[in-house]
C-alpha cells in the first residue's frame, strides 16, 4: 500500500471524521460563549469551510474524469461534486455578505448566533459524510465493472414516473419555477408569513421525501456493500441539510408569529431580501443535484457488477 493510499484511508476514516465534527462543535461553543461572533471568528469559520469544500469538490471532479470499467461511478462522482458546488457557492455568498457588512442578522438578534453555530456544524457534517462516501466510492470506481447490460424494456408506470421526475429538463423547470416564485413574492419587498410558509413547507416536504427514498434504496442494496454505504452517507448528508432547512424556517416562523401577535419586545433587524432569495434558490438547486445523484445511484443498483479480479485478468 502506497503512502498516498495510507493518507487517503486515514482522512476518510469514520473516527477521524467524528473528531473533525467534534472540533467544529467545540470551536462554535467557544465562539458563541459570549453570544456574539466577531469578524475574526467569522473569517476563521468561513475560510475553514471554504478550504474543505473546494478541495473536496476538486477531488470529486478529478475522480469523475478518470477512466473506469464501471461508468456509473463517474456520474455518481459528478453528482456529489455538483451538490458540493451548490453548498460552496452558498457558503461564499453568505460569508461574502457577512464580511462586507451587507448581512447582519438572519433570524433575530437573540437567536442569530445559535443559528450560525447550527449552520456551521451542519456544513461540516455534510463535508465529512461526503469524505466518508468517497472511501467506498473509490473502491467501486476502481474495482467494479459492468458485467451485463440489460436490453431496454418497456417501463412500468412507477419507473416511468421516476424517469420523468429525475429528468434534467424537469429539474430545469423546477429551478425556473423557484426563481419565478421568489420574484413574485418579493414584489412588495417583504415576505409575509404565508409566503414563507409555502416556501418552507415545499422545501421540507421535498427534502425529506428524497431522504426517505434514499433510505428505502439502501435497504434494497444487499449484495453491494460499498454502494450501500455510499447511499447511506448521501442520505445522511441530505438529512443534515434538511435539518438546516427545518431549523431556519422554524425559527423564521416563530419570529414572524410573535411579531404578528405583538407578544414580543425583541428588536428585529431585517436581512437583505436578496439573501432570502439566494438561500431558497440554493436549497432548490441542492435538492435538484441530489435528485440527479439519486438517479445515478439507482442506475448503479440496477446494473450487474462484480469485483474485478486483477490477478485473474493478468493470468488471462
Amino acid at each position: 500500500m502506497t503512502r498516498r493510499d495510507l493518507l487517503f484511508r486515514a482522512i476518510t476514516d469514520e473516527r477521524v471524521l467524528i473528531v473533525i465534527v467534534g472540533v467544529a462543535l467545540l470551536w462554535r461553543a467557544v465562539v458563541s460563549s459570549d453570544e456574539t461572533v466577531t469578524i475574526c471568528e467569522s473569517v476563521c469559520s468561513g475560510i475553514s469551510l471554504s478550504i474543505i469544500g473546494w478541495l473536496l469538490l476538486g477531488y470529486m471532479y478529478s475522480k469523475s474524469r478518470k477512466p473506469t470499467e464501471w461508468p456509473v461511478s463517474s456520474r455518481i462522482y459528478r453528482g456529489i461534486a455538483l451538490s458540493l458546488l451548490v453548498i460552496n457557492i452558498y457558503v461564499a455568498i453568505y460569508y461574502g455578505m457577512r464580511w462586507t457588512g451587507l448581512l447582519h442578522v438572519e433570524v433575530s438578534v437573540s437567536r442569530d448566533y445559535v443559528y450560525q453555530d447550527l449552520r456551521y456544524v451542519i456544513f461540516i457534517v455534510y463535508y465529512c459524510v461526503s469524505i466518508a462516501a468517497a472511501r467506498y466510492l473509490r473502491g467501486m470506481h476502481e474495482n467494479y465493472r459492468l458485467l451485463i447490460k440489460e436490453s431496454p424494456k418497456q417501463r412500468a408506470i412507477k419507473e416511468a414516473l421516476f424517469f420523468v421526475m429525475t429528468h434534467e429538463r424537469t429539474l430545469v423547470v423546477v429551478i425556473a419555477a423557484a426563481i419565478l416564485w421568489r420574484v413574485a413574492i418579493r414584489s412588495n419587498h417583504e415576505v409575509t408569513l404565508w409566503e414563507s410558509t409555502v416556501s418552507g413547507i415545499s422545501l421540507i416536504i421535498w427534502g425529506w421525501s428524497i431522504f426517505g427514498y434514499l433510505c428505502a434504496l439502501s435497504v434494497k442494496v444487499k449484495y453491494k456493500p460499498d454502494l450501500r454505504r455510499v447511499i447511506q452517507y448521501v442520505a445522511l448528508g441530505l438529512c443534515a441539510v434538511n435539518v438546516y432547512a427545518v431549523s431556519y424556517y422554524g425559527l423564521r416562523w416563530y419570529g414572524l408569529i410573535w411579531r404578528i401577535t405583538g407578544e414580543t419586545t425583541e428588536t428585529y433587524v431585517l436581512q437583505p431580501q436578496v439573501f432570502k432569495d439566494v438561500r431558497y434558490v440554493m436549497l432548490v438547486l441542492f435538492y435538484c443535484a441530489i435528485v440527479l445523484l439519486a438517479k445515478h445511484l439507482v442506475k448503479a443498483y440496477e446494473d450487474y457488477t462484480v469485483p474485478v479480479n486483477r490477478c485473474s485478468d493478468k493470468r488471462l
